[in-house]
C-alpha cells in the first residue's frame, strides 16, 4: 500500500485495476480443482520449462495440451516434451478421460490411477516406468485402450486385467514382463503386442489369430503364431523315474526299472481296452437312437399332420387354409408358377412377426422364394385386400423387396417374395455376438443404412402418395443382397395389423402411444432409431441392460453428457478416421427422433444428408425386385 502511495497519481488508477484484474484471474484459477494439480505436475515434471503458457494468470482450460469438458480437464496430451520425474500430481484429476504422455523420461512405478474413473485412453509409452503392471488399472472399467510399451515395467503378466471388458488396444511390448500369458477373456480386443519381453509357455488359444509380431522376442514362447510347442512325454515321464532304483526292483543296465516298463505297458493295454468297451457302448447308444428317429421319420412322413419344423410341406403350413380352386396372383416380371407347384414345396420357417410368419419354400425346378403366411389379421374382405396388394405389388425400387404374387383364401392369405440367403440387418448386427464373429464394418453400416433410408424414401414418394407408410420399420425388416445392397420389406402391411397386437416398441414413435395411426413421421422416428441400432449395435428397447431403458432415451443421455464416443459399437472403435461420420450419422438420427412429429425431417431429406456423408449423389432410382426374410424380435437384450 506504502508502494501505491508513491506512484504518480496519472498512473494508480491503471496499476490498481491491473492489479484487480490480476487478483480476480487468480481466484478464478484457483476455484478449479485441476488448477494446483497442473501446477504441482508442472513444477516437478517441467525442468527444461518446456509448458511456457501454463501460467496461474490465464485459464487452464487454455494451456497447452490441455482440453476441458465442464470446466474440469477430460484431456491431457504431452508428447515429446522431455519431461520427467512422477506423475504422482495426476491422480487427483478426477474427470480425465484421455491421458497421453508419450515420447518423455518419466520414470519411477506408475502411481495408483483409481481415481481416474473417467478415463478412457492411457498411452505411456517410450518413458522409463518401472515396478509391476499397475494393479490399478484393471479397476478402471472405461478403459479402451493402454500402451505402456517401450517402458522398463516388470513382474507377471496381469491377470486382473480380464476385468476391462472394453479394452481393444493393450501394448506391453518393449518391457521386463515374465511369466505365461493367463488365458483370459478380452473379447474386444483388436490391438495386442506383448513383444520384446520375458514370457514363457503358449500362447492361448484366444490370441493366435494376432501376426507373430506381437509375440517375438520372447525366447520361451511357444504357439501360433510362432514355432510349435514341444510336446513332452508326460505320461511316461510320471510313471518311470528317471534315476536310482525301486527297493526290491532289478534296474535295467541302462538305469530305468524294469518293472516300472511292464507296468506303463499294462496300463497302456488296459486303456486300449477300456476304451474300445467305451466306443463300443457309445456306438450302440448312438445306433439305437439313430434307428428311433428313423423310424419316428418314416412314421412323420407316412401321417402329414405330425408335420412340423424345418422340413413340412407348403400343403400342410396352409393346412385346410389353402383352397385349389383359387388363382395365385402374380405382378409383372414375376415369375409364375401354379400353387400346386407351392403345395409340393418344401418349408422351412426362418421367423414370426406380429404379422404372421414366414417361410423358405423350394419349388420342384430348384427356385427358392420367401412365402409370409399372415395370420392374426384385419382384412375386411378380398376386395380390400387386393386393393392393398395391387398399391404394394406396383412398387419397383433397388431398396425395397418387391411383392411376387400373392393367394387369398378365406382361412389363407399368402405373400411370395424373393428369397434372399444374407438375411436382415438384424442377424448381421446382433447375431453371433462373442468370440469368432465377423464384426459388421463401418463402410458396410453406412451403406446399409443409406439404401433403407432410400427404400423408405421411394415408398413415401411414390406417385406423389403422402399417405402410403411402411409402418413397421425394424432392423429385422431391412434385408441384405449378396452385393451388401440394404432392401426394405413387409411395407404397407401395417393396415391389417390387429389393435391388439403386440408392437416393437423399441421403434414405436411416442405419438403412438395416443392410438394415432403410423404416418410418415412416425416412420421417421422408426428409422431414426434404426440409424442408432446401426451405430450402437444395441437392440433398440434394452439399451442399458434394463427393459426400460430404450435406446432414444439413452443415446440423448450420453449425448447430453458431452461424451458422444461412449454411444458408439466396440466393433467400430477401430475406425477412428470415421468417428466424424458416425457422429454426423448419429446427429441425423437424433434430428429423425425428435419427440414432436412436425419437427423431424422427411425421409427425402435424411437420404439426402446420408448421401451428403458417404459423398454420393442422390440415387433415388427406380429398378425392380429384391427378397425376404426371417421377422426375429430384438428380443429386447442388449448386446
Amino acid at each position: 500500500m506504502a508502494l501505491l502511495l508513491l506512484l504518480p497519481p496519472s498512473i494508480l488508477p491503471t496499476t490498481i485495476f491491473t492489479l484487480v484484474f490480476h487478483f480476480l484471474l487468480l481466484t478464478h484459477a484457483t476455484k478449479n480443482p485441476d488448477f494446483h494439480p497442473l501446477l504441482a505436475f508442472k513444477t516437478a515434471t517441467d525442468t527444461s520449462n518446456k509448458l511456457t503458457s501454463w501460467n496461474i494468470t490465464k485459464d487452464l482450460c487454455t494451456w497447452y495440451g490441455v482440453s476441458c469438458l465442464r470446466n474440469r480437464v477430460s484431456r491431457l496430451v504431452l508428447e515429446n516434451l522431455d519431461l520427467n520425474g512422477s506423475i504422482q500430481p495426476l491422480t487427483s484429476l478426477t474427470q480425465l478421460r484421455v491421458l497421453s504422455l508419450k515420447r518423455n523420461r518419466f520414470n519411477g512405478p506408475i502411481p495408483n490411477l483409481s481415481n481416474l474413473t473417467s478415463l478412457r485412453l492411457l498411452f505411456l509409452s517410450y518413458n522409463n516406468f518401472s515396478g509391476e503392471f499397475p494393479s490399478t488399472l484393471t479397476s478402471l472399467t472405461r478403459l479402451y485402450r493402454i500402451d505402456l510399451s517401450h517402458n522398463k515395467l516388470s513382474g507377471e503378466f496381469p491377470v486382473n486385467v480380464n476385468n476391462l471388458s472394453r479394452l481393444l488396444t493393450l501394448r506391453l511390448d518393449q518391457n521386463q514382463i515374465h511369466g505365461h500369458i493367463p488365458n483370459i477373456d478380452l473379447s474386444y480386443i483388436q490391438d495386442f503386442n506383448v513383444s520384446g519381453n520375458s514370457l514363457s509357455g503358449r500362447i492361448p488359444e484366444y490370441l493366435a489369430g494376432f501376426p507373430d509380431s506381437s509375440f517375438t522376442q520372447n525366447p520361451s514362447l511357444c504357439g501360433t503364431p510362432l514355432q510349435k510347442c514341444k510336446n513332452l512325454p508326460a505320461l511316461a515321464s510320471s510313471l518311470v523315474p528317471s534315476s536310482g532304483s525301486i527297493p526290491g526292483n532289478k534296474t535295467h543296465k541302462y538305469g530305468g526299472p524294469r518293472m516300472g516298463t511292464l507296468v506303463l505297458i499294462a496300463i497302456i493295454l488296459g486303456d486300449v481296452f477300456v476304451l474300445a468297451i467305451v466306443s463300443l457302448l457309445l456306438y450302440c447308444y448312438f445306433w439305437r437312437n439313430h434307428s428311433n428317429k428313423m423310424k419316428e421319420r418314416k412314421e412323420r412322413e407316412s401321417n402329414p399332420k405330425s408335420l412340423e419344423g424345418e422340413n413340412q410341406k407348403m400343403a400342410y403350413v396352409g393346412q385346410q387354409g389353402l383352397e385349389k380352386g383359387n388363382k395365385m396372383v402374380f405382378f409383372e416380371g414375376a415369375k409364375r408358377f401354379e400353387l400346386e407347384d407351392l403345395l409340393r414345396a418344401s418349408a422351412e420357417m426362418l421367423g414370426k412377426g406380429t404379422l404372421g410368419t414366414v417361410y423358405k419354400a423350394v419349388l420342384d425346378d430348384g427356385s427358392v422364394v420367401a412365402v409370409k403366411r399372415l395370420k392374426e389379421v384385419h382384412i375386411g374382405g378380398k376386395k380390400e385386400f387386393e386393393q392393398r396388394m395391387e398399391v404394394i405389388g406396383r412398387l419397383r425400387h433397388n431398396n425395397i423387396v418387391s411383392l411376387k404374387a400373392y393367394y387369398f383364401a378365406r382361412d389363407e392369405k399368402l405373400l411370395v417374395f424373393d428369397y434372399m440367403v444374407n438375411g436382415s440387418l438384424f442377424w448381421l448386427l446382433h447375431g453371433n455376438r462373442g468370440p469368432g464373429r465377423t464384426p459388421l464394418d463401418w463402410t458396410t453400416r453406412l451403406k446399409i443404412a443409406a439404401g433403407a433410408a432410400q427404400g423408405v424414401a421411394f415408398i413415401h414418394n411414390h406417385n406423389n402418395n403422402t399417405n402410403l407408410t411402411h409402418g413397421n420399420i425394424k432392423s429385422t425388416n431391412i434385408l441384405v443382397d449378396v452385393s451388401g445392397t440394404a432392401r426394405v420389406v413387409d411395407f404397407g402391411l401395417s393396415v391389417f395389423t390387429l389393435p391388439s397386437a403386440r408392437r416393437s416398441n423399441g421403434y414405436r414413435a411416442p405419438e403412438a402411444s395416443d392410438g394415432r395411426k403410423p404416418s410418415q413421421k412416425s416412420d421417421v422416428y422408426a428409422f431414426g432409431v434404426l440409424l442408432m441400432e446401426i451405430l450402437t449395435g444395441k437392440c433398440p428397447s434394452a439399451a442399458d441392460g434394463g427393459a426400460e431403458v430404450e435406446l432414444p432415451k439413452w443415446v440423448q443421455s450420453v449425448v447430453r453428457e458431452e461424451w458422444t464416443a461412449e454411444v458408439f459399437d466396440l466393433e467400430l472403435m477401430r475406425y477412428k478416421d470415421a468417428e466424424e461420420e458416425m457422429v454426423a450419422l448419429l446427429q441425423i438420427a437424433l434430428t429423425c427422433t425428435a419427440v414432436v412429429p412436425d419437427q423431424r425431417p422427411k425421409m427425402s431429406h435424411v437420404v439426402k444428408k446420408i448421401e451428403e456423408l458417404r459423398g454420393v449423389g442422390d440415387t433415388l432410382d427406380s429398378v425392380s425386385e429384391s427378397p425376404s426374410v426371417s421377422e426375429d424380435a430384438c428380443g429386447g437384450a442388449a448386446h
